[in-house]
């Protein structure tokens, strides 16, 4: 016998979330807490109100199993990473980037250059993740090096890596956005520079000018040449040694899939530091397990090194699971369902729509914890009536990533949020003001859909068309 689901009012799909954000809050703020706790909460008070509507234990466990499974692919990439900078550190990799880079760039266009860098790399393969897992990691301890705040440089990476990310067409956020809304790729991809593309030169100007600052300082020299000179004491430091990330960078860009990619990174990390930095296979594995150990005497340099590993992103694995479990039944059970159905109400005309829809993929990714279910929800939610108002799929495949795969960042307890705290170190509340691509990016396209500007309509026939074939998908 089945059961019969009572109706998800929006006051009931409301509460869970006050709950684990106000928790949240006094958590986090009040007792510098991690969101775990608040998280668990508000997963029992949504399973609460769900069996109170007539949802059964059996069903709330699978919906919980179900945003877990989607979780599974970014789970496993972060334990790749976690042993990849384990691998690197190890093998003298992360030293030699670190090096080199502080011979060649200087502070004041370092926050500049960085975030350039990363992009191209992103933009080369497809991933964000994949590139703050790397060349992130070793840039964080180029910015630190030079007295450069930790949030300051984690904003760079993170702007240069997401653009490079959403405009890149071998990413899966790229190609799911517009695949869910059946926009041709390239065509979703240009339409995305008219709000991309000026939000990285504001963004640039703005590192620019922040590095001015950097620039003048006289202690930078001495700071950078002691943990030069102590990095050549520590590690055998070789040119030979960028070759690794060199490969997996070609490998990524042959569309070999990022986990096995990932693996022959750090397996020559792994060899790496056996052959190249004299330790024992017994110090190689303990590396991929617990992290590189260092004590050189020198603050910065034991910072910067004294990490890694798998058990590093345990913290991250599990706030993953945890997050999912709760988005698992928020979109299960209805209740994103009710929350988005009333947001829409305010989207009474098509210059409403666009704001609502970047608005939504921020609430999606507030509430479900995972960048991939903010763009496929207000997708599945809004195809049809863009069409209704007669904007063309490319408006909304933009407006899913300016609002969804962007402000993923900011969510501490969303995937993105969680794995950059565990790769780069900084917390999302403390890098939020640097990162600033990200929130450029849907404050222009909001200002470009109240003024209409690059908002592509659809004639009367492709109207028709385009309602027709979404009348045959619901048969």
């Amino acid at each position: 016998m089945e059961t019969r689901h009572k109706e998800m009012h929006f006051v009931l799909a409301v509460i869970p979330l006050v709950v684990m954000i106000a928790a949240m809050l006094v958590t986090i703020v009040l007792f510098d807490g991690s969101p775990h706790i608040p998280l668990i909460l508000g997963t029992s008070v949504s399973a609460f109100i769900a069996w109170t509507r007539g949802y059964r234990w059996k069903e709330l466990e699978e919906s919980m199993y179900k945003g877990i499974r989607l979780a599974l692919p970014a789970v496993a990439i972060i334990m790749m990473v976690g042993l990849t900078i384990g691998a690197w550190i190890g093998g003298g990799i992360v030293a030699t980037m670190i090096y080199y880079g502080l011979k060649i760039i200087t502070p004041s266009l370092f926050l500049v250059a960085i975030a350039i860098i990363c992009a191209i790399v992103s933009l080369a393969i497809g991933s964000s993740w994949s590139t703050m897992g790397t060349i992130g990691v070793a840039a964080m301890g180029i910015g630190m090096s030079m007295g450069i705040s930790a949030p300051m440089v984690a904003g760079a990476i993170i702007s240069g890596a997401y653009f490079g990310d959403k405009m890149s067409p071998l990413s899966d956020t790229t190609n799911l956005a517009s695949g869910l809304t059946e926009t041709n790729l390239f065509e979703h991809i240009g339409h995305m520079l008219y709000t991309t593309v000026p939000a990285f030169m504001i963004t640039l100007v703005i590192y620019w000018f922040f590095g001015r600052d950097f620039g003048s300082k006289e202690m930078d020299k001495g700071t950078i040449d002691q943990t030069m000179s102590v990095m050549q004491d520590s590690f055998f430091i070789s040119p030979w040694l960028l070759l690794v990330p060199v490969a997996v960078i070609f490998l990524v860009m042959r569309k070999v899939p990022a986990l096995p990619a990932l693996f022959f990174g750090i397996i020559l990390g792994f060899l790496c530091q056996i052959l190249m930095q004299g330790g024992n296979i017994g110090d190689a594995v303990n590396t991929l397990q617990t992290g590189y150990s260092i004590d050189t005497g020198n603050k910065m340099v034991d910072g910067l090194f004294n990490r890694g590993g798998l058990e590093s992103m345990m913290y991250t694995v599990s706030m993953t699971i945890v997050a999912m479990t709760f988005g698992g039944i928020l979109e299960n059970t209805g209740m994103l369902k009710a929350i988005v159905d009333q947001i829409l109400k305010l989207a009474r005309s098509s210059k409403g729509l666009i704001p609502t829809t970047i608005l939504s993929g921020f609430a999606t990714n507030a509430t479900c914890s995972e960048q991939y279910i903010s763009i496929v929800v207000p997708a599945r939610m809004y195809s049809r009536v863009y069409a209704e108002k007669k904007l063309h799929s490319k408006n909304l495949s933009r407006a899913l990533e300016d609002g969804g795969t962007l402000t993923s960042v900011f969510i501490p307890w969303n995937t993105c949020g969680v794995f950059i705290f565990g790769t780069l170190g900084v917390h999302a509340f403390e890098y939020a003001p640097y990162a600033i691509l990200n929130f450029t990016v849907p404050i222009i396209s909001i200002i470009y859909a109240l003024f209409g500007f690059t908002i592509v309509k659809l004639s009367d026939t492709e109207q028709k068309q385009v309602l027709s074939r979404s009348e045959q998908k619901s048969m």
